[in-house]
């Protein structure tokens, strides 16, 4: 099939392996595909940073997903060591509060000061989409709705700087009203039809995703564990036409 770049860039493939062998593989079968990838924590603390150079000497955007939550000084030193490595995006919790935020937009600039490198786009992360209303009320400790607290630290971060949020896509369309339709939107929790939900508790498809007017989705084992992760790929870009 003929792969549509525009759609491609936007879908964000969670490289979700224990070991870079095997994450290898999955990027060299989606190889001419120009999708995101998405490199989280397993990742990462197994195969090191050397795995995103990696990634962007084969020329793909990379997100590093690490989810940056602790004192603002030590989120400004990760920020910073994370934009050397040349990554198109990172996270931080919006938990972490407005003084946090700013500190990793201080640590990025702080990495480019040279002149020279990619400027990452810095999102935060909202409520994580395995979170109910349930848990979110009575193990952390957050009253109301789930929507109303993700828009309260969407704007959160936004007054802090930062470029956008990781959300689910139920809340794309109130965050876009809440922060305007140029604040990024990220959104996990992305099921094609007849997927099985997993430890997700708010999903959608990734064509109802879009259509809410999210900037990208996230998709981790509807692609990597398909027995042809490239043609569930391709299946998946050519449902969002």
């Amino acid at each position: 099939m003929t792969i549509q770049s525009g759609i491609a860039e936007r879908i964000m493939v969670a490289l979700d392996y224990a070991e870079a062998a095997d994450a290898r593989k999955l990027v060299e079968s989606l190889k001419g595909i120009p999708c995101y990838m998405k490199v989280g924590m397993q990742l990462f603390y197994s195969a090191g940073p050397g795995f995103v150079a990696e990634l962007k000497e084969k020329g793909y955007k990379v997100f590093l997903d690490l989810k940056m939550h602790d004192i603002p000084n030590t989120v400004k030193g990760g920020s910073e060591s994370v934009t050397r490595l040349g990554v198109d995006m990172f996270n931080v919790h919006a938990a972490g509060g407005r003084a946090m935020m700013e500190a990793a937009l201080e640590g990025v600039d702080k990495a480019l000061a040279g002149g020279s490198g990619v400027k990452p786009l810095v999102i935060g992360v909202t409520q994580l989409t395995s979170t109910s209303r349930i848990v979110m009320n009575n193990e952390i400790g957050i009253a109301g709705a789930v929507e109303d607290a993700v828009i309260r630290y969407a704007k959160l971060a936004q007054a802090a700087g930062l470029h956008g949020v990781v959300a689910s896509p139920l809340e794309v369309t109130q965050l876009k009203a809440a922060c305007g339709p140029g604040f990024v939107t990220v959104t996990p929790g992305i099921r094609p039809a007849g997927a099985a939900i997993g430890d997700q508790s708010r999903v959608m498809t990734p064509p109802e995703a879009f259509a809410q007017g999210t900037d990208y989705v996230v998709i981790g084992r509807p692609i990597t564990a398909a027995a042809e992760p490239r043609a569930a790929l391709e299946q998946i870009i050519e449902s969002i036409h």
